[in-house]
């Protein structure tokens, strides 16, 4: 019984893995699915309603206190008469109540609300951050994905072309026409192609994961990327004036904005620190029954602490620290933020000048001369040797085209990253 148990698991296991889906999108159609699905998309959003709900905690006035006291749960002889407080109850009985409202004084209230509202701006940022930094994950590994599902390609066109070779050249050895040795050599040609095709499957797995992560797709989900948009047009970023760019990047990137926003909240939080100096007032009123110079006794009264040893001068100090912190801290991105720019644009400047190195003509007659090339080793115009130089040439021209390519790719979404929009 066991047996078939694990008969039919290892069945159902299988029918699994070969019912593999292929999704099949666009780069257009991924970053819909990223800006819907990703987790650590969704996780900042919350906590963004989280940090509102902060504000409205902070806009409610604080609770009243009432208390009930100096009740006596027994009576002695020296009790003093008193009639019932309400129908037969009560008499001879002493009771107080007390309600208190606490007032805070130096507008605390709507400064500590300009502080958490200052926080949920900080959030909002925050969010735009995150998001910023998991597009350009999102887009390079879809490049890289673009990348390697191109270069398997190219290895599978040449192992088409061998294949043919090797069918022809096995007819021929089992005619005795051709030595073993020249068949074995093209055969292993051939497996160190299939070896590279294995390596860059490998590769393509490792990069979905990132991206099924990114997306939130089944794990048991293949993903294949259309072509398009793994060729850059760089003409957009060749026209631009790099010092007007890095004075706009301050109104587009979330770092920098994040940076004013701690300049303000260290701003408001000494403004609130300020306050705290300021006691704040206690307003009550009380009922006293049979236990003062009044049967019935309502007094109303104040109270407030005495600022004579905590000023709150310890926080006012940091407060103000923190405020010439946030103002070396903004100082600072400026400088990261220009950095990058220049850094960026010059990488994509010079990627670009490289592939436009690369005649536009360049990769068809590569595809043409292959096959050229296999005509020619067919017909025995040219030697083995011949074919497999040129076969490394192929490869490795093809290899420094998609890289170049790749290159402009990225580094055009780097410069995006930097300027904190896309150009």
């Amino acid at each position: 019984m066991r047996r078939i148990l694990l008969f039919c698991v290892c069945i159902t296991f299988g029918l699994q893995l070969q019912a593999q889906e292929t999704l099949k999108i666009s780069r257009e159609d991924a970053e819909t699915m990223f800006l819907q699905n990703n987790l650590l998309l969704i996780s900042e959003k919350l906590n963004i309603e989280s940090q509102k709900a902060e504000v409205i905690q902070a806009r409610l006035w604080p609770n009243p206190e009432f208390s009930i006291s100096e009740i006596n749960l027994w009576k002695n002889s020296t009790v003093e008469p008193s009639p019932p407080f309400l129908g037969n109850f009560g008499r001879n009985q002493q009771i107080a109540f007390e309600l208190q409202q606490l007032i805070q004084t130096a507008g605390k209230r709507k400064k500590l609300i300009a502080l958490e509202e200052v926080d949920v701006s900080k959030a909002e940022q925050y969010f735009e951050d995150l998001l910023r930094g998991l597009k350009l994950e999102l887009r390079n590994q879809l490049t890289e994905l673009q990348y390697v599902q191109q270069s398997v390609k190219v290895h599978q066109n040449l192992i088409e072309n061998i294949s043919i070779l090797t069918n022809a050249y096995q007819n021929q050895l089992n005619k005795g026409n051709i030595s073993k040795a020249e068949y074995i050599r093209l055969k292993a040609q051939e497996l160190e192609i299939n070896k590279e095709i294995l390596e860059l499957t490998r590769e393509s797995d490792e990069i979905q994961k990132e991206l099924k992560l990114l997306l939130r797709i089944n794990p048991n989900v293949s993903i294949e990327i259309t072509n398009d948009g793994f060729v850059k047009d760089p003409k957009p970023y060749q026209s631009i004036f790099i010092e007007q760019v890095v004075e706009n990047a301050k109104e587009n990137r979330p770092d920098y904005k994040l940076a004013l926003l701690e300049e303000e909240y260290s701003n408001k939080l000494l403004s609130y620190e300020k306050a705290q100096r300021i006691p704040d007032l206690t307003f009550g009123v009380n009922y006293d029954r049979n236990g003062n110079t009044m049967l019935d006794f309502v007094g109303f009264g104040v109270s407030f602490d005495l600022p004579f040893f905590n000023r709150n001068k310890g926080n006012i100090k940091k407060a103000q620290i923190s405020i010439e912190n946030a103002k070396v801290q903004k100082e600072q991105t400026v400088l990261t933020i220009e950095n990058e720019i220049f850094l960026s644009y010059k990488s994509l400047q010079q990627a670009i000048d490289f592939l436009n190195k690369i005649d536009t003509d360049y990769e068809a007659d590569l595809d043409l001369l292959l096959g050229n090339y296999t005509k020619n080793f067919t017909s025995r115009n040219v030697s083995m040797l011949e074919y497999f130089d040129f076969m490394d040439a192929y490869l490795n021209n093809k290899r420094i085209i998609l890289e170049a390519r790749k290159e402009v790719n990225q580094k055009a979404e780097e410069l995006n990253y930097s300027l904190g929009k896309d150009l």
